[in-house]
């Protein structure tokens, strides 16, 4: 078994204006979440992941940094960061943080340097071009609210480059100096303790942008530079990267042509993802099955991120135009529940219509296929959304702790809060809340609590291998199992409404007294493994046996 600490971790990510108000101002803070450490320890948190914690104007969600070796005063401030960094390890928690290098706020000092005069140093820290490119209305990654990727700068008076917001200036990546700052800013936080980066949009950072070529080369090799950088710092620090390209190229950002795990510990599986949902549109898991397929052989070191919900909107756009239409169909087949053309921003509860049994079935399914589970905040209690909210901010509401004001999130008045708290109706804080969960062992809260707790004694499923079982089966069961030196688990997932029974009897002879160590209700003991029934939407996880 794997000693890398990352193929058996539990991800929580969280942000942390929205999750716990220490000073009552209506925006959360570091203080805030280090007095909410005891709550992810007893959830059985390993990893915990910040969304994007530097100054920042907040045009993007904090996406547009404007200081990346400085925590945002709304916060707290360095001393705080230290302090949440050393309470988090004292619980068996790692932290790592969002890693915004592709392009910084249009008001960081460097880019009012760039624009200020051709001889800046900071310059050449950001793409330019003289002349109005061909492909500037080519490449916008938010449709309908990003109408071109080069703006014509007045004071420059050159266009820049932003694959983003306009707001948000593309640094130039082929630059040495930003490589090297890059790497600088890297090893700022790993002083301070951190395990590692969630690194965001990592296609377009390695991207060697030419105005007028919408398909500008990629220097994968800065991603080589950087592992090496940060692993000479931080023996086991990690990168995990968001990278969803072509299945074809997603070996490139694992490591070299070698064969080499020379770039990217782990990458978030969107394939995965976007079948994961049509699977639960349908109830069928053919899809699943094609995928666990399809997965390219990853070099030793490699890993996945799995993930249901994440903090931006279900991303469909690996999915065929009539596969996307049949989840929308099923999950968001309102105009406003849709985001790009290619997306839902909903949260998973609502999407499976408050369906207990659907909800535990999606994140059992999720948590024992390949990889490490990625958990957003919130959904360990069932919380909804806000479609009032523009855009993505529908799923970022604050955490719903209590019956209290703003549902225990905040003591400031409900319009200082930096987002309103969910309130009335089925998902508001009212009804949806911790305190409320933490009193009843059938609650939702509870079983994601004995459900991680459980995936923490398979490790074969972080390190092992991940087979789909293929047997005659239902047409809404998944029958897979996950191996490694430690033993073998067997999972059955049943994605339809109505009961099924599928004969395993040709895997008893691996058996060592075969158990359930996790099921939707209490079946009979597995036996010979031939008559091993699973309820509608129900679940099984089976020890098959276990190796000393």
């Amino acid at each position: 078994m794997s000693d890398r600490w990352y193929e058996k971790a539990v991800i929580y990510c969280a942000d942390i204006d929205t999750f716990a108000d220490s000073n009552g101002d209506g925006v959360g803070d570091i203080r805030g979440l280090i007095g909410r450490l005891d709550y992810l320890a007893r959830l059985g948190i390993t990893c915990l992941w910040l969304n994007p914690i530097h100054p920042t104007p907040d045009r993007d969600d904090g996406y547009d940094v404007s200081d990346f070796y400085n925590v945002d005063p709304r916060f707290g401030n360095l001393g705080d960061f230290a302090e949440l960094v050393h309470q988090a390890r004292d619980r068996g928690i790692r932290v790592i943080i969002d890693l915004v290098v592709n392009h910084t706020s249009d008001q960081h000092p460097w880019f009012q340097s760039a624009r200020s005069s051709p001889d800046s140093p900071y310059r050449d820290w950001y793409v330019w071009s003289d002349t109005e490119p061909d492909d500037r209305h080519q490449g916008m990654v938010f449709p309908g609210e990003q109408a071109e990727t080069w703006t014509y700068d007045r004071t420059a008076k050159r266009w820049f480059y932003h694959r983003f917001y306009k707001f948000q200036p593309d640094l130039n990546i082929s630059n040495p100096e930003v490589r090297e700052e890059i790497k600088k800013i890297c090893a700022f936080w790993l002083q301070l303790g951190v395990s590692g980066f969630r690194m965001d949009a990592v296609p377009f950072i390695v991207e060697q942008t030419e105005p007028g070529n919408p398909n500008s080369p990629k220097d994968m090799e800065f991603l080589s530079e950087l592992r090496q950088h940060i692993q000479w710092r931080h023996g086991d620090a990690v990168l995990l990267a968001e990278a969803n390209v072509e299945p074809e190229q997603l070996k490139d950002f694992f490591g070299d042509a070698g064969g080499s795990a020379n770039r990217i510990h782990m990458l978030f599986d969107f394939m995965l993802n976007g079948r994961l949902m049509l699977a639960l549109a349908r109830g069928n898991p053919e899809v699943i099955i094609d995928a666990l397929r399809d997965t390219p052989q990853l070099p030793v070191g490699g890993q996945w991120a799995t993930f249901l919900r994440n903090h931006d909107e279900v991303d469909l756009s690996r999915l065929t135009a009539e596969q996307r239409n049949e989840v929308f169909s099923q999950f968001g087949p309102d105009e406003n529940m849709q985001l790009y053309g290619r997306g839902i921003r909903r949260r998973l509860a609502p999407m499976l219509g408050g369906d207990r049994r659907r909800v535990e079935l999606a994140y059992a399914l999720q948590f024992s296929l390949r990889g490490t589970p990625v958990l957003r905040y919130g959904e360990e209690i069932g919380m909804g959304e806000d479609l009032t909210l523009d855009g993505r901010n529908a799923i970022r509401t604050p955490m719903q702790w209590s019956l209290d004001a703003n549902g225990g999130f905040s003591t400031a008045q409900r319009d200082q809060l930096v987002r309103p708290v969910i309130s009335g109706g089925d998902y508001g804080f009212e009804k949806v809340n911790v305190t409320r969960q933490r009193q009843s062992p059938q609650s939702l809260l509870s079983w994601f609590e004995r459900m991680i707790h459980t995936l923490r004694e398979a490790p074969e499923v972080g390190s092992g291998s991940c087979t789909h079982v293929d047997v005659p089966a239902p047409s809404g069961l998944l029958v897979h199992r996950a191996d490694d030196v430690t033993g073998t688990m067997l999972f059955l997932h049943n994605l339809a409404p109505e009961d099924g029974e599928v004969d395993l009897s040709s895997l008893y002879p691996e058996a060592n007294f075969p158990n359930d160590v996790l099921a939707d209700q209490e079946y009979p003991e597995p036996g010979k493994l031939d008559k091993l029934a699973v309820a509608g939407y129900g679940y099984r996880w089976i020890r098959l046996c276990r190796k000393p």
